[in-house]
């Protein structure tokens, strides 16, 4: 499209002339007459008038008479006018025009679109470096984000470092993600501090987060009171547990409470559980039963409060098939000891008769918890489907036990060697052997736990791989009969 140096008499087809408002102001006036005789400033600048009154059609006539003349700001602003009315070719056009000058928001917005509506991502690469050596920051941010998505590591820490240190937060966020998904701790406690300290929310839980690992539960607190400031839900769950771990109940009550009004559902649970503590009964019938329908432990802790406070046996048989549906073996115990009292039989339940895999019930440890919601975050930081953080606590709690129990309980008395005489290949084949499962299950299992716990020795698990570690892992416990009380 050549636009610049077109005369004066070429037809706009399609494109009215704009009317002049009567009577004229005399600046306005005199700004007319100077664009009708070719002024290209004169032209843009009542094009940004004709802008302000919403006046678009004007705006885009003058505009394009400035922009023909040579005016850059004008072939920008139809640029965004174009992009605005979906003409994307046309909006690619003037963009194209107006980058050529160097103009780095131009180039941006180009490369923005060619990506986005064309999906030539070399191309949008090139105008996005071109920005970006200009000194856009959004561009470097973009470019950053496209080089991860081309499988360019040095590219996106490059970009990103120069979109970090120019102040963009969020490309100091994602180094520390960088850094923590290949391995380097130190670097991604050096990237969340920048930007929690900044007042990124995220980058301050995450920080928080990889601070708990380490067991640096002071250090944790810190960042997690930094992050619950802007009511960043994981903070105050965070800071309930842990003020729980002191034995004050009166806070972790006030922080639960918090978490689970700001959208964190295992809060309402968490919620329910400290109030029962504090023997509010009203209380913990209220958030368990805001958490029943979709938390199998909070089901049952319903229940067994129905049966227990209110002699209500309906409901508590209600609650109890809710949580022994999604595996939860205390429900199943319970159900069965309460549908004779009903005049049932538990025959008459699917979920006695073909019982789900074993609901996972036990307590988070608060390193493992965090490195679960980690490698979450992780994967979900582009968007990237992830496995839920429950899930991976369930995967490192189940090796866990059965460890425990191989050292400590009935797997020490079965004529094997002890945990504390084998390695980890040992390990391995003393859980198949003992299980019946294949090996090569057993030893995923403790590959997936070892990744997580150790990021950057191997990609973090697809959800995929955590589906199938899951059912190994819940296989391996029904098998050696271990933790389903």
């Amino acid at each position: 499209m050549t636009l610049v140096g077109a005369t004066e008499a070429a037809a706009w087809p399609g494109i009215p002339v704009p009317r002049a408002s009567e009577p004229l102001d005399p600046a306005e006036a005199n700004l007319l007459d100077r664009a009708r005789d070719g002024d290209r400033d004169a032209a843009h600048r009542l094009g940004r008038l004709c802008a302000e009154r919403d006046d678009r059609l004007g705006a885009r006539h003058w505009w394009e008479r400035a922009a023909r003349a040579g005016n850059v700001d004008s072939a920008y602003n139809l640029g965004l006018w174009h992009r605005t009315h979906g003409t994307t070719e046309e909006a690619i056009g003037w963009f194209e025009l107006a980058a050529a000058t160097g103009d780095a928001d131009a180039a941006t917005n180009l490369a923005s679109l060619l990506l986005e509506r064309r999906g030539d991502a070399d191309a949008a690469r090139q105008w996005f470096e071109r920005a970006a050596e200009d000194g856009s920051r959004h561009a470097a941010r973009r470019l950053a984000l496209l080089c991860e998505d081309q499988g360019d590591g040095m590219g996106a820490r490059r970009w990103h470092f120069r979109a970090a240190l120019d102040g963009d937060l969020r490309s100091a966020h994602d180094l520390g993600f960088l850094g923590y998904a290949a391995g380097d701790e130190a670097e991604a406690l050096h990237w969340w501090e920048y930007a929690a300290r900044g007042g990124h929310a995220e980058a301050a839980y995450h920080m928080a987060l990889l601070l708990h690992t380490a067991r640096d539960e002071k250090g944790a607190e810190a960042f997690y009171r930094l992050a619950a400031r802007t009511d960043h839900p994981g903070a105050a769950f965070r800071l309930g547990d842990l003020a729980l771990r002191r034995g004050d109940l009166p806070t972790a009550r006030a922080c639960f409470e918090r978490a689970a009004r700001t959208g964190r559902p295992d809060a309402r649970r968490m919620a329910g559980l400290v109030s029962a503590r504090m023997d509010d009964k009203q209380a913990a019938a209220y958030w368990y039963g805001r958490a029943a329908a979709d938390d199998p432990e909070a089901a049952f802790r319903l229940a067994l409060l129905l049966v227990a406070e209110h002699n209500d046996l309906r409901g508590g048989r209600q609650w109890f098939r809710r949580a022994a549906e999604f595996g939860h073996h205390g429900a199943m115990v319970e159900l069965r000891t309460l549908l004779p009292l009903l005049g049932a039989s538990p025959e008459a339940e699917d979920c006695l008769l073909d019982p789900p895999p074993p609901h996972w019930s036990r307590p988070a440890e608060p390193g493992q918890a965090a490195r679960a919601e980690l490698a979450v975050a992780a994967a979900r930081r582009r968007g990237d489907s992830a496995a839920e953080p429950a899930d991976l606590v369930e995967i490192l709690g189940t090796w866990d036990l059965v460890i425990t129990e191989m050292a400590t309980g009935s797997l020490a008395a079965d004529g094997l060697p002890g945990a504390d005489e084998t390695g980890p290949a040992d390990t391995v084949g003393r859980l198949a052997r003992a299980s019946g499962l294949h090996r090569a299950a057993v030893e995923h299992l403790a590959l997936v736990r070892a990744t997580l716990l150790r990021p950057g020795t191997a990609p973090l698990p697809t959800p995929a791989e955590v589906d199938h570690v899951l059912g190994t892992a819940r296989d391996l416990r029904r098998r050696l009969a271990i933790g389903l009380t």
